[in-house]
Parts: C-alpha cells; structure tokens; sequence
C-alpha cells in the first residue's frame, strides 16, 4: 500500500532548530483515520522534548500534539468519522485497548506502552512523528470529534493543556465551596485556573514573581501571592504547573489536612525535584499525586465542558516559519498564552 507522502518541521539535534522536513507516514490502516492538520499549539513538553532534557529524544523529532485538522481519508473499518469532520488529537494516537488500564479509558497507562503522538515507537516499530506537520494519521478512537462550529482556531491547546489541567482537578472532586490554589500562571495555570473557576471553586494564584498579578485579579483570581513563602491561606487542593525545580514541601505546606497537591509540570531531568519523606511524614495526611493528560472518554468530557463553559486559552497564531522564534520566546518569556501554528488550508 501507498505511504503517505509527510511534509513537516524537525529538529535534529539538542539545539533544537527547526528545520523543514520530507517524510513518510505508513498507509492507512482499516481503523485508521488521516488528517490534514490544520492548527498545532506548541506545548512546553516539545521544548523539553526538541532539547533532549527529558533524555528520551530520537532525532530527527517532528513535536506537537495539540492538533485540530480536518479528515481526508478514512480506512474501511471507520465507523466515527467520515471526510470532512473536524478532528482533534492530543498526545495519544493508540494503545493495546486490551489491558486494565485500557479497559478503564486511561490509555495513557496502557501496560503494552501507550504510542504518543511523537517521539515514540509504534507498534510497527516506526518512530511517531507529530502535528507540526501538514498531516497525521491515528487509530479512528483516538480522534476527537469537533462540532462543525467550534472556534477551531482556539481549540488545538485543549488537546493537551486542557486535558492535562481538567483531569486532576476532576480527581480531586473540586467543586462549588473547595478552595483552590495553581501553583504558575503560564499557558497551564491559565487553564487550570479557568476550570476550577467554572467548577465553583475559590481560586487563587501562586507565582513567582508579580508580572502578572493585574492579569490574575482582572479575571477574579481570589488572591495572588507572588512568593511561596508569603502565603496565608491553606488549601483543599493545589494544582502546580511549575516546569522547573522548586520544593515540593513548600506547597504541601499550605494544605489544609487531608488536602491533594497535584503536579502536571515537568522540570527537565537535570532538575528532578526532591522530597523529604521526614519531613513529609510529619505533614501527614496530605496527599501527593502526579496527573498525566488523561484518557480519551476523559478528553471528550474535557471538550464538552469547555464549550459548556466557554473555556479556551489565549492563543497567539503562527506559521510555521516562526516555530523557532515561538521556542525562544517561551523559553525567555513566561507566558499565559499558547502559540498555535496554523497550516495552510
């Protein structure tokens, strides 16, 4: 069968500079569907990805996954989606289906080794590259259905920002009443913010430093603490989206008992946080938890409650010509908005 003929952009060594790129996906399997990608947000994980600082990188890298395109082709088992449907995808393009975690619709755990969108071996032993390219091809279960009149253009960071921000705060049972802190006020504590608002919580912000207090109080925040060590209020839950080395105690600190500290950042491998388990058992009752993305029915109920509630992240539009100023930029700059790389129609 035909491979697909790929054009994209990649990186090829730890500096990180974005090339163009030819290449070729497998053919279309019978469950498979093909986009043509439409928009891709830049999420900081392809920063940490593109520079090898999760040490995990297989070069030449074609990142992204915060994908909205349109569908093209459909293999003949296709049962969801037919040509033309607007189509989401995030970070995962299949798994085994056949495990517990599977079974369960936390494919991201899956016991054979979820296939991420890129930078990963897929179970034809190719490695997967992503959405900063002008087409992408995925198991049809994977893809999530977008409605013909979603604000497309603001919807490709859900995929990941979204999810990675709604599923913890759906675990810890926030609600009308809880008390809620994010730790970071970039592209994810943005979101996170604006779920737990829409879920009735009471939320404040903690930073590190006061750029963006005035942004924070505009959109209602309750309070904003611009150091860790200066907060004086406890929390039920805290979500922190910090990408860099910082004590995790700092923050366990402010729970109240019996309080969930989330954490969906991910330093770099060289900044690996530490935490005092003397320390930390002296803190008992409080609770310590990672969140990765979420599953696939989980990232449709995340779509659902967006569009409910008018959730989406402040985007600024590119092409791909300026991927590698948008990677400077973040990398200089913190920021609450997400870069989405728009591809020609």
């Amino acid at each position: 069968m035909n491979k697909i003929t790929t054009l994209g952009w990649a990186a090829y060594d730890e500096k990180a500079v974005f090339k163009p790129i030819k290449f070729s996906r497998n053919a279309l399997k019978d469950n498979e569907i093909l986009l043509k990608t439409l928009y891709c947000g830049i999420c900081h994980s392809d920063i940490h990805a593109a520079k090898n600082e999760w040490n995990k990188t297989t070069y030449p890298i074609v990142p992204g996954h915060e994908i909205v395109g349109i569908v093209t082709k459909v293999g003949k088992n296709v049962k969801d989606f037919k040509i033309g449907d607007y189509a989401g995808v995030g970070c995962l393009i299949d798994s085994c289906g056949k495990c517990e975690a599977c079974i369960n619709s936390k494919e991201q755990f899956c016991e054979k080794g979820a296939v991420w969108t890129y930078n990963t071996l897929d179970y034809d032993k190719e490695i997967t590259k992503g959405g900063y390219s002008n087409n992408i091809k995925l198991n049809e279960k994977f893809a999530i259905k977008i409605p013909k009149d979603a604000p497309i253009k603001l919807i490709a960071p859900l995929f990941c920002a979204g999810i990675t921000t709604y599923s913890p705060l759906k675990f810890s049972k926030v609600s009308s009443g809880k008390n809620v802190a994010i730790a970071g006020f970039g592209g994810l504590g943005v979101m996170a913010y604006k779920y737990a608002k829409a879920m009735g919580a009471e939320v404040s912000i903690i930073a590190r430093n006061n750029k963006k207090r005035q942004i924070a109080l505009t959109m209602g925040a309750k309070n904003y603490y611009s150091d860790v060590k200066n907060v004086d209020d406890k929390f039920d839950v805290i979500i922190s989206t910090i990408p860099t080395k910082y004590d995790v105690l700092d923050y366990v600190k402010l729970l109240k008992w019996g309080g969930e500290l989330a954490i969906v950042g991910l330093p770099p491998v060289k900044d690996e946080l530490n935490l005092n388990v003397n320390s930390l058992v002296r803190l008992s009752h409080k609770k310590i938890y990672g969140s990765l993305i979420g599953g696939i029915q989980e990232t449709k109920e995340m779509l659902d409650f967006s569009l409910k509630h008018n959730i989406f992240p402040e985007v600024k539009i590119i092409k791909a010509e300026q991927i590698n100023k948008a990677f400077d930029d973040l990398l200089n700059n913190s920021s609450d908005f997400r870069y989405v790389i728009e591809f020609d129609e």
